[in-house]
């Protein structure tokens, strides 16, 4: 193709008058370059116009479209820029109307606005779809700011104009202005279609604001739109948002065409919520499953503590031979992790690597935390060190946490030392994995000074996690009075994460009188955390007040509140075998119950010689 830094050198200036006109123009040539561009060779077909333009032939204007329409739809910006050019060199400096909208969609979809708006400054003449064009352009890419000047300069609008702003809007996360705009157009002369509604419902999907969601369920059905299938599988996607599965399952129920998006979208949300069971009974009733739906699953088992169900879904996966997405890798890690079986990591990396894919930061990061967590950190540091790109504060932020983890933290702070040499900057999330990094390796002096360090030198402003951290750190060191010092200062008011952290302290320096008034407290913040109930049954048994301790029980049960029973597992001869404590159902309960005895013993005996030659 040639060089477009010296177009003089390949192409020889014609003379205009003798390009054929258009009814005159060979169809066998201007064919066979439409079938190149279809077929997927666009350079080919873009390197073709250097033949036309020697012989004097100009596309017609209607083929020229389509060709900068593929260059568009391929994201081909340099084959887009040579046939601009080329357009210049044929007569066409001020292409006409078909082509300049065409050559704006196309530099909008190669991320290209400067030249998308230098082609619509020089159009002579525009029509309404040149405005909205730009607008899509603009909305597409974030530039709320170009897009809301060009709209206030529009002389003519349609319900097109409003519809981009409203979703252009929702899309970014403004949704006041989103909204602002809805309202708007419903007061206009326009009327409103099946996108105005989109974009609102976007809107609804962010804030999880149960009474918007309502308004504009009702609003839909007025408008007779609700037959829509893309509109009711949003608005069940906004009802689950809301935590409203009732609702979302009669409005799922109550449609008359459901396609795979509606099933998987009420899947998604049952499984968010963790009614794994409402989850599957709608999974095996889909007629059709795409790799959304199987990933929906999974990820709902994982997140719900259920990585054994999630692995044998995803093993049931590859049996059907869906292909797997990154999301659905990061999630069977995350199982792996929560059931702590290196077995079935390795296995899923071993899948990762089959599947050629090239692993996102979410996918490399849970290979990391997965790795630390089934106790293989060396594994976990080699994945971080063959990292070609560590451009990335997740990645850091993860491998940090998993040293953290294994007691590492002076490991840790020198790999916050690495990283802010690498040229990447800390953030919120980094400060609350060096602090908790330093709280359990009792590096009291290096917590203070990177407390001090988050603001004067990167500016950011401590929030409750971090002050969460720095009253574990202080209180497990033993110093009480910086740290009420500290909580009497807090420019932020103390929540639930601080007074966990609080508490915490009280129970391992047995601090009943604190610990109990701590617990109070929570139990009015946290009414469905076990934690505050378990601790102030404590305090009270050892006070001798049963009665008490009858009725912070009591209270559990009415607010059916369970405390979570610790598991630890063991893998041996390729099989996982999981324990809690006093634990009586396992196979081989003797035996083990014989060991560990034998174990006691032993330790008994070591301590009581110890003591001996002390």
């Amino acid at each position: 193709m040639p060089s477009l830094s010296s177009p003089s050198l390949t192409l020889p200036k014609p003379n205009n008058k003798h390009l054929l006109p258009n009814k005159t123009k060979p169809s066998c040539l201007v064919q066979s370059i439409l079938s190149l561009c279809s077929q997927g060779h666009l350079s080919q077909a873009v390197s073709s116009l250097d033949l036309l333009f020697r012989k004097g032939i100009r596309l017609p204007t209607k083929a020229l479209a389509l060709v900068v329409q593929h260059c568009g739809d391929t994201r081909s910006l340099r084959d887009g820029k040579w046939v601009h050019f080329y357009l210049r060199l044929t007569g066409f400096k001020r292409p006409p109307l078909l082509l300049a909208n065409h050559l704006i969609g196309m530099y909008f979809k190669c991320g290209d606005e400067v030249n998308a708006r230098k082609v619509f400054d020089k159009m002579l003449v525009r029509n309404l779809y040149s405005w909205n064009n730009m607008l899509s352009g603009y909305a597409k890419m974030k530039n709320l700011k170009e897009a809301r000047s060009l709209f206030e300069k529009m002389t003519e609008r349609d319900v097109v104009s409003w519809n981009t702003m409203v979703i252009g809007y929702a899309q970014s996360g403004d949704c006041d202005e989103a909204l602002r705009f809805y309202r708007e157009l419903r007061r206009s002369a326009f009327g409103l279609n099946e996108f105005s509604f989109a974009g609102v419902l976007t809107v609804c999907v962010k804030l999880k604001e149960l009474g918007v969601v309502r308004q504009a369920h009702g609003q839909v059905l007025v408008a007779g739109f609700l037959s829509n299938v893309v509109l009711s599988s949003s608005l069940v996607d906004a009802y689950a948002k809301c935590g409203e599965m009732g609702d979302g399952r009669r409005l799922f129920d109550e449609m008359g065409v459901r396609d795979v998006l509606a099933w998987t979208t009420l899947v998604s949300g049952y499984a968010k919520w963790g009614d794994m069971r409402s989850a599957g009974e709608l999974f095996d009733m889909m007629p059709e499953k795409n790799p959304v739906s199987w990933t929906s699953m999974i990820s709902g088992y994982a997140r719900n503590g259920l990585g054994h169900e999630a692995l044998a879904l995803f093993a049931k996966m590859m049996m059907f031979q869906v292909r797997p997405d990154q999301f659905t890798f990061s999630s069977c890690l995350c199982a792996c992790a929560s059931i702590a079986s290196l077995k079935h990591g390795k296995q899923i990396h071993a899948s990762l690597v089959r599947s050629h894919l090239r692993p996102n930061t979410i996918v490399l990061s849970s290979l990391i935390d997965m790795y630390s967590k089934c106790g293989n950190l060396g594994a976990a540091r080699q994945v971080f060190k063959l990292l070609g790109d560590k451009q990335d504060t997740v990645l850091w932020n993860t491998m940090m946490s998993a040293l953290a983890q294994h007691g590492h933290g002076i490991e840790t702070l020198q790999m916050f030392e690495d990283m802010v040499g690498s040229g990447v900057k800390p953030v919120t999330t980094t400060f609350v994995v060096i602090l908790n990094a330093c709280s359990h390796s009792g590096l009291v002096l290096e917590g203070r000074r990177l407390f001090k360090s988050m603001t004067d030198d990167y500016g950011i402003v401590p929030n409750e996690e971090h002050y969460a951290c720095l009253i574990d750190l202080l209180g497990r060191a033993g110093c009480f009075d910086e740290l009420m010092n500290q909580l009497e200062n807090m420019p932020c008011k103390a929540g639930d994460q601080v007074w966990n952290a609080l508490l915490g302290v009280c129970r391992i320096h047995g601090n009943t009188e604190l610990g109990r008034k701590v617990a109070e407290h929570l139990l009015e913040l946290e009414p469905q955390s076990s934690a505050p109930y378990v601790l102030l049954s404590s305090i009270y048994a050892e006070e001798g007040r049963w009665e008490l301790v009858e009725k912070v029980r009591r209270l559990m049960d009415e607010r059916h509140v369970r405390k979570e029973r610790a598991i630890s597992w063991l893998e041996v001869g390729s099989r996982l075998h999981a324990f809690t404590v006093s634990d009586r159902l396992h196979p081989l309960k003797e035996e083990i119950y014989s060991v560990l005895k034998q174990l006691a013993d032993q330790m008994e005996e070591d301590a009581s010689l110890t003591n001996l030659e002390n």
